[in-house]
């Protein structure tokens, strides 16, 4: 007879079999939540590595604070160019090229903050103590060359590095004596001092030479005024000083140039002045390009001399290129000249991105204005009407002169024909005159064809006034607005290649710590110093009659229609 099963011992082997599987199901449940949590934390690891990442690279650029040894710097100066002058130009740019409204310029690709422009003497700077900001790292007044409000001069970024071994540069399409490139080499009360400033850039100052290329205008401050195009008050011939004290070499027209064969042929140091003192807005210079190099031509010309200088050295260079002429034409209110100017200076901006892409040696980039000028608005409402809310590059494109190479053909033209002599003759030439100013400036100069009998007459009556008179009649028919033929205080932009310690000129800076980031990133801080200190040894102290003079006028001293102001 078969045995029966203990009721007890049967469940017995049930809850053990029951135990076992809940065993099993809360090692899986474990398991998985080992899975889980592992999961969530390496997602939550790759999360917080990604933003990390991408933070670093924001910030630090690639760990771009670990400088090379050797290393070149490109400093720009947009001179008198605001955030309207972009806006204007890319508008302007896009309208002639039919580009879609998603098209940029080179610059607006490489925006990298804002700059405060303010003068230790004046909410509103000039161009002298705004450079001063650049080349010593600190604040003067307006006109200072170089000189602080104690009068006393400050070492220069550009005399520094020249000091430690840099090879150094100046290019601009001013007079190689106007106060942008002078702060970098020279040191004078006030810039109107353009004879002295001429010496101390060939090395007649008391630190010798510290510039080896210098391309721009200016000629006329380098010869006597005794000779054909010298402006100079004294006898002395600067070029040939420069040539046979200082060794430099030295050409002044565009044969001399083009031999430079694009700068594989510049023996250092070397001096090129191409005009007698501006080169032409660039508007009018591409009608005169077999006379004039433009911006970009100068720009690529010096950076390969200074590269082939520096191939076998320990140093590389620095080098200042100036977009000056911007400035001018804010002066004067034209904005078919300004648009054409700062369109070379953005070509000029692309031809340093594109050396430095092919350079072996590491090479900042680094630009800003010191200024706005004029006031632009890219709009205006006209007297007695409402506003209308645009704008007409088509007008800016119809342009083909300057309104400073217009007025220039009308003085000379009123003049031989004895306009302003007798007021009779005068009432008798008027309407011929009215109809050679329509016939041969306003139609192909402006590209107006619809110009008023008053617009003529103000022309035929006010000829010493006409620069004004054609800027307004294009800027109307553009629609842009002007609040001044001087200079504002808006801040301006700051451009950047990007690379080693840039990141302290992000956002919104002083124009003083653009001139430190200048030092800070060639390594010459202490020899900024050593140089002041030796300056202010060596140099005669100014009398309380200079000292006073110095500071009389402000920002303004002379007429717009001569030089910048």
């Amino acid at each position: 007879m078969p045995s029966e099963r203990h009721p007890l011992l049967s469940n017995r082997g049930e809850s053990a079999e029951i135990a076992q599987q809940k065993a099993a199901l809360r090692s899986s449940r474990i398991r998985e939540i080992a899975f889980f949590a592992w999961g969530l934390l390496a997602t939550a690891a790759f999360i917080v590595a990604a933003v990390w990442i991408q933070h670093d690279a924001q910030t630090d650029h690639g760990n771009h604070d670990k400088v090379a040894p050797k290393r070149n710097l490109v400093f720009m100066v947009s001179d008198g160019m605001g955030p309207a002058s972009l806006s204007l130009t890319r508008s302007y740019r896009q309208y002639i090229n039919d580009l879609p409204e998603n098209d940029t310029l080179v610059l607006d690709q490489h925006f990298w903050g804002t700059s405060r422009t303010r003068s230790s003497n004046s909410l509103v700077t000039d161009s002298a103590a705004g450079a001063t900001a650049f080349s010593c790292g600190l604040k003067s007044y307006n006109g200072a060359i170089s000189i602080l409000p104690d009068f006393e001069p400050c070492g220069s970024v550009m005399e520094a590095a020249k000091r430690v071994g840099y090879t150094t540069g100046l290019v601009v399409t001013t007079d190689i004596t106007d106060a942008t490139p002078a702060t970098f080499v020279s040191h004078v009360l006030r810039r109107e001092m353009q004879d002295s400033i001429a010496l101390q850039e060939i090395g007649e100052g008391v630190l010798g030479r510290s510039v080896d290329l210098m391309l721009g205008g200016g000629r006329c401050h380098f010869l006597p005024n005794s000779t054909e195009g010298g402006c100079r008050a004294d006898e002395v011939d600067v070029t040939r000083l420069a040539r046979e004290k200082h060794g430099w070499g030295y050409t002044d027209d565009r044969h001399g140039f083009d031999a430079l064969d694009g700068g594989n042929k510049v023996k250092l140091p070397f001096l090129g002045l191409f005009a007698e003192r501006d080169v032409p807005f660039e508007i009018d210079r591409q009608k005169q390009n077999d006379v004039y190099p433009s911006l970009s031509e100068m720009a690529t010309t010096a950076l390969r001399a200074l590269e082939k200088a520096t191939k076998d050295t320990d140093k590389g260079f620095f080098l200042m290129i100036e977009g000056s002429r911007i400035d001018h034409a804010g002066h004067f209110n034209d904005p078919a000249a300004q648009v054409r100017e700062v369109l070379e200076y953005d070509k000029t901006f692309k031809a340093v991105l594109d050396f430095i892409a092919n350079s072996k040696t590491e090479t900042v980039l680094v630009a800003t204005s010191d200024h706005e000028t004029g006031g632009l608005a890219t709009a205006i409402q006209e007297p007695g009407h409402l506003p209308v809310y645009n704008w007409y590059p088509r007008a800016l494109a119809n342009a083909a002169s300057s309104t400073e190479y217009l007025a220039s053909k009308l003085r000379s033209y009123a003049a031989s024909i004895g306009h302003f002599n007798n007021p009779k003759e005068r009432r008798k030439s008027k309407a011929s005159l009215k109809k050679w100013i329509n016939e041969e400036l306003v139609v192909p100069g402006l590209g107006i064809s619809n110009a008023s009998d008053e617009e003529l007459e103000a022309l035929a009556d006010n000829a010493e006034a006409s620069l004004e008179i054609f800027s307004a009649m294009i800027s109307l028919r553009a629609h842009v607005g002007w609040s001044t033929h001087g200079h504002t205080a808006v801040d301006v932009n700051i451009y950047s290649s990007g690379g080693p310690g840039t990141q302290a000129i992000r956002g919104n800076v002083e124009n003083t710590d653009v001139g430190k980031f200048l030092r800070h990133y060639l390594d010459v801080d202490d020899v900024v110093e050593d140089i002041t200190k030796e300056l202010r040894e060596k140099t005669e102290k100014p009398g309380e009659g200079a000292m006073s003079m110095a500071l009389e006028g402000g920002s303004v001293v002379g007429s717009y229609h001569a030089q910048e102001i």
